[in-house]
Formats: C-alpha cells, structure tokens, sequence
C-alpha cells in the first residue's frame, strides 16, 4: 500500500476557510485531546515534535526543525512535516507538508473564534503583523467575513505594503491607535514580547483575536484590554500556564482563572457579545489542532481520487 503524501499546493487545491473550521468545531465533540511536545536542541539549532491523540480521529506528530543557520544559504529555517495515523490501528495514513497543516491549522483557529464572537456586521478588519501569517490571516478572514475591508499595520511599513501589493484592496495603516479604533476584528500577529494592543484603544463592540505570543515571555495586549474584554482561548491546557498572554496577568492577579469564559471544548459558549461588549481570544495552538487539520485536509484528498 503507497502512503499518500499531501504536498502544500496539491493541498491548497483543496481547502476551504469555512470547511476547515466546521472541521475543527467537529473536533472538539469527540474526546478530549491528549498531547505531548518533545524538544531536543545542538546550538543554534532545533527538533520539536508535537504529538496528539483524538479517540476516534486518530493520532498526528507534527515534526518541526528550526536551523537559524539556513536563510543564510538560500534555505528555509524551518521545515518538516506531519505523520498522520489511522486511530483503529495506528498504521500510517498519510504523510501532509509542514507548511500547509501550519498555514490552515493557525489562521483557522482564530477564524472559528472569530465567526463565533464578531459581530455577524463586522465591517472592517485590520492585521497587525506583516509576516507570513499575515498573509493567511488576510486569505482567511477575508473569505470568513467577505463584505469586510482588510487594513494592515506593521512596525516596518514597507513590509506591510509589500504584502498589500499581493492583496488587492488591503489598505496600509500609519497609526497603530487610529486603525485600531476603526476596526471591528483586530487581528494580532506579530513576534513582539510587549505588548503592542493597548486597551485604552478599544471600543465596545469589538473582537480582538490574539496569535503571536507562544512563550511564557511574550504578550500582544495590555493588561487593560484583557480587564476590559470576556476572556476565550481555544484550549486551557496550550494557553493557561503555557503563554505570557494569559499566564502573566494570571500570575500578577490582574485577571483571574474563572474571568476565562470558555475554550473550543465548550464551543457553544463561544457566542457573539453585544454592541456593549469586547470579546478577546487567544489562539495557543497545540498538536490537537494539527491533528483536526490533517485529518481534514486527508478527508478532502481521498474525496478528490473519487
């Protein structure tokens, strides 16, 4: 038996924002995930693997290498891939490009929350971060709330309006403070360990969706912006003791453990708030989510061989 292997445009091909996020929704009914992450280093260089196990999906390791080194001579720095295994009797099912699972599994995450806790009005949507996130965040939310306008800001500007060239009708922000202000659903994506969201800039009515932070160090918004919003994440167990967003204003006693309304395990209390009220979501991602996201890009491959 040949084990398929998914590549990134072949998979591409395939997808579709609302699909994926239906899938993820279905995810969180069956039992909960467990997981595991293993890190091994030589300096300057990384392996990380992330493991799940979803009874009743089956069970995913997503293999990260990070070798800093490598842009240097004309290479990406991170490669590696997912293993996806059948749950019956853990035999290989299919090999899935790093990139496309990442790409899906991260913009996904925040446009389920997002489809769940804007405003169905929602008109106008700005992306902080520039990066290569960015550019799937602008696909993503683009095709969630396809009425909206799509405003960018970055510390470099040239590099948010070097990705707005490849966009059509995504505009450039000056003013970090003004563009937030005007938006709807803030998107945050940026590698900052400060915060770069004040809540002094937020106005009722708006989503404030949160990715860039991973580290135990790192935050994107203010402790004022999380006191004056409710509280989500998509898992307790990859955000709560794991992410400087959530675990420093824990810690610090300026939020408390019951001020986090829901994760994606309580799905239905991921609702739409009203034109009084600010909902902020912290996406922490988590081997589960690239488990639900293979499993569905796998789904749509052997629709596709008829």
């Amino acid at each position: 038996m040949t084990i398929p292997f998914i590549s990134f445009d072949e998979g591409e091909a395939l997808l579709d924002w609302a699909g994926l996020t239906e899938a993820l929704a279905r995810g969180h009914d069956l039992p909960k995930a467990e997981i595991g992450d293993t890190f091994l280093y030589r300096d300057p260089d990384t392996l990380l693997s992330r493991a799940a196990w979803i009874d009743g999906l089956g069970m995913a390791v997503k293999t990260a290498t990070i070798f800093p080194g490598n842009p240097g001579a004309g290479k990406p720095m991170v490669n590696g891939g997912v293993s996806l295994y059948d749950d019956g009797d853990g035999t290989l099912s299919a090999l899935v490009d790093f990139h496309l699972v990442t790409k899906w599994k991260t913009a996904g995450d925040s446009l389920l929350a997002a489809r769940r806790l804007a405003r169905p009005d929602s008109r106008k949507i700005l992306i902080v971060g520039a990066g290569t996130v960015g550019a799937s965040l602008i696909e993503a939310f683009g095709a969630g709330f396809p009425e909206a306008s799509i405003t960018l800001w970055n510390r470099t500007r040239e590099k948010a309006e070097a990705l707005a060239r490849d966009y059509p009708g995504a505009e450039v922000a000056s003013e970090l403070a003004d563009a937030v202000e005007a938006a709807d659903i803030i998107v945050t994506a940026t590698m900052s360990s400060q915060p770069v969201i004040r809540g002094e800039w937020l106005r009722p009515g708006q989503h404030l969706n949160l990715i860039g932070a991973y580290r135990p160090d790192m935050r994107e918004a203010d402790d004022a912006a999380l006191t004056r919003a409710k509280l989500y994440v998509d898992s307790y167990d990859t955000t709560v003791g794991h992410i400087g967003e959530i675990k420093i204003p824990l810690e610090q006693g300026v939020i408390a453990r019951e001020d986090l309304v829901a994760d994606y395990y309580t799905l239905d209390a991921f609702t739409p708030q009203g034109a009084d009220e600010i909902t902020l979501f912290k996406n922490g991602g988590g081997a589960h989510l690239d488990l639900m996201t293979s499993r569905h890009i796998l789904d749509r491959w052997q629709a596709a061989q008829g």
